[in-house]
């Protein structure tokens, strides 16, 4: 059983990697496509906001489809969707039309969300007292993508005669590898679903630790996208480069994931309250360390931080998560958290430009506090029963 266990955790740590391989490709040159073949220049980044909607779309689908059908089923449907989105944008490219670009965005969207399900995977294979690191392993699988994705979005960016065809295609290519990799799966118990629907999500959401679970990972996920967004934005009106600013993302993307193989056994250790706390107060050290200065290292330090307050929080919320819903509730659970992350993020993108040019970089980092007390709150535990 220890070697199933084992090689589970394995297969979906390499596709958490190859995920975030195609999502920092298409992060990297998507808006630059877009620019090249959007009518109008305001519209370049409508691909981008077309893979939010994708993700949004399918993310509570998909949890429930898993609930039926079993996790295998489930994430290589994800899967094929990031293949079949890849080839559609990189005929879109190789065509330069922009409305078959933007159709390709949506099943790209639809492979996020399957993604973000790995890590509930890693939790259903292992026993509760090794959650916390099982979680953390396969997010783990992120560092790899943060060390090759600038490599391969660069190469494959002209490797063939029409320049960026060649990114979505590799991006199509990743995401069949992942397929491969899911299809090794162990198919698993599947549990009976829940009937009822949103009397069932109702039903969760009445649950203090499910709310607390739920705007542990909301909260994190929404901080660090708004600053992430808004940290390269700030850094040109201070007057620092690109590759500056690239070089801080970098420590930004190994904050967000490096971290992983530690915080994990903090969570099995500490217990998934006190290490959201623990990344809460990280992320008020980060946004004091991102006033201190404008200078390169206060950036560098403020963004690695982020990533590291991110990565804690998101391990702490999913294994209290697991502490509130029965295996019949689970697909609701996930699909739920998974909702609240997405749309929190999606508000935090679209926000984060409009806050940084009217309220300024020190104002935006200022808007953590209110959010972290009300984590915060929502943390301090409620009666002592696993559904409370």
């Amino acid at each position: 059983m220890a070697l199933i266990t084992q090689a589970t955790i394995g297969r979906l740590f390499i596709c958490q990697a190859l995920y975030w391989c195609c999502s920092m490709i298409g992060i990297t040159l998507t808006a630059l496509i877009g620019l090249q073949l959007a009518p109008l220049n305001i519209l370049a980044t409508l691909p981008l906001a077309l893979l939010v909607l994708g993700n949004l779309l399918a993310v509570q689908p998909l949890s429930l489809y898993m609930q039926r059908h079993g996790r295998r089923a489930g994430l290589l449907l994800g899967a094929g969707s990031g293949v079949l989105g890849g080839l559609i944008s990189a005929w879109g490219v190789w065509l330069g039309d922009f409305s078959i670009l933007c159709l390709g965005a949506l099943p790209i969207g639809a492979y996020q969300a399957s993604a973000m399900y790995y890590r509930f995977a890693a939790l259903e294979a292992v026993p509760e007292s090794a959650r916390g690191r099982a979680s953390a392993y396969v997010i783990g699988g992120g560092v790899i993508a943060a060390l090759i994705a600038p490599s391969l979005a660069l190469w494959s960016k002209n490797a063939l005669d029409t320049p960026f065809t060649g990114a979505y295609l590799m991006m199509a290519a990743l995401a069949l590898v992942a397929a491969g990799v899911l299809s090794q799966l162990p198919q698993g118990a599947i549990p009976t679903a829940s009937t009822g629907g949103w009397a069932v999500m109702r039903e969760l959401l009445g649950r203090p630790v499910v709310r607390a679970a739920i705007a542990t990972t909301a909260i994190g996920h929404g901080l660090m996208i708004l600053v992430m967004n808004a940290t390269p934005l700030a850094m040109r009106d201070c007057g620092l480069s690109l590759e500056t600013s690239a070089r801080v993302m970098q420590w930004h993307m190994l904050g967000m994931f490096l971290p992983a193989f530690v915080a994990g056994r903090l969570v099995d250790t500490l217990g998934s309250r006190r290490v959201a706390v623990i990344g809460s107060g990280v992320l008020l050290v980060s946004a004091s360390i991102a006033m201190s200065g404008i200078a390169r290292n206060q950036f560098l330090i403020s963004s690695f931080l982020l990533g590291l307050g991110w990565n804690l929080m998101l391990i702490a919320g999913t294994t209290l998560l697991a502490q509130g819903h029965t295996p019949a509730e689970r697909g609701h659970a996930q699909g739920l958290m998974e909702l609240s992350n997405g749309s929190v993020a999606a508000s935090a993108s679209f926000a984060s430009g409009a806050l940084i040019s009217a309220i300024g970089w020190n104002a935006v980092n200022i808007s953590i506090l209110p959010l972290i007390v009300i984590v915060l709150f929502m943390l301090i535990p409620g009666k002592r029963t696993q559904l409370a």
